[in-house]
């Protein structure tokens, strides 16, 4: 089968799987326990309690001023995957789900998993390089212009605005709160799943003995390191540095390893969002 029909598919597997996932905590979670769980979707949840419109088809007319907004920025690419992406979950959302029992039990605990569905769901159609739409477009054009921040500080920032305005059409504080707790719960999910599978620790090691200290992580670790000289800025003395990145279960061990062999290296760990390479994972097992 060709790559591109194999990732064609591969694309409409996450793009309905995830939209299962997105309307679930939409629909089943936040518009059963009446909050707003934040974006264009928990708009629409607002304006379908307030006139009783069809979720999806609010969802589908306050896009389209994003789309024409964003189609610059973003590109044709992005752009018709995430139409085709809006179409399956608005599908389910105005066709399927209202034909669907929903939850009816602590409003709490329907936060808490609005927020994990719908943040599986964003993490889902992000992996494949497609969105939810709606205010993902905006946060999709911040993170182009600043690659540096987390998808998940963008959600929660842009999700605040919208929960604010759930407080007026249910007037209801706790409202309020469960749509912040969702919304809170859907960053969270959002980076772990992005991210978290490919997060670890680095190790920045400053030592008299980096030959040893490498050999020890090589043998003990079977963990490579790179080694490059510094100078001090202080003491103006040249030592090593020494560069490791490893998983969160291999820190104290690299570490204790350093420090057995050299009782002044001086050690700085870090976390990682994303390691790809030999020992860790590539780009190609994330598609």
């Amino acid at each position: 089968m060709p790559e591109k029909i194999k990732t064609h598919i591969m694309d409409l597997i996450y793009d309905i799987v995830g939209s299962v996932f997105y309307s679930a905590g939409i629909y089943t979670f936040a518009k059963a326990a009446d909050f707003a769980p934040g974006g264009v979707s928990g708009l629409s949840v607002i304006i379908n309690h307030v006139w009783n419109i069809p979720i999806g088809l609010v969802t589908m007319a306050l896009n389209i001023p994003l789309i024409i907004l964003c189609f610059k920025t973003l590109g044709k690419s992005f752009i018709l995957k995430t139409i085709r992406s809006m179409a399956i979950y608005i599908f389910f959302l105005d066709a399927i789900f209202p034909h669907t029992p929903v939850y009816t039990g602590d409003k709490l605990l329907a936060a808490l998993f609005s927020g994990i569905f719908i943040g599986t769901g964003l993490a889902l159609f992000y992996m494949r390089g497609s969105s939810a739409g709606g205010t993902d477009f905006l946060i999709m054009s911040i993170k182009t212009m600043r690659p540096y921040f987390s998808i998940g500080t963008i959600i929660a920032t842009l999700d605040l605005i919208v929960i604010l305005l759930s407080w007026f059409a249910f007037r209801n504080t706790d409202a309020l709160l469960y749509g912040i707790t969702a919304s809170f719960v859907s960053s969270i999910v959002v980076d772990k799943i992005m991210y978290g599978l490919g997060a670890g620790k680095l190790l920045i090691i400053i030592t008299n003995k980096s030959s040893e200290i490498s050999e020890c992580i090589g043998r003990i670790c079977r963990r490579g390191s790179t080694i490059f000289p510094a100078k001090g800025s202080f003491t103006q003395s040249s030592r090593d540095v020494i560069l490791c990145a490893c998983s969160k279960s291999q820190v104290f061990t690299v570490k204790s390893s350093a420090l057995k062999l050299d009782k002044n290296a001086f050690i700085m760990i870090t976390e990682t969002s994303e390691v790809f390479g030999q020992g860790f994972i590539t780009e190609k097992s994330r598609l």
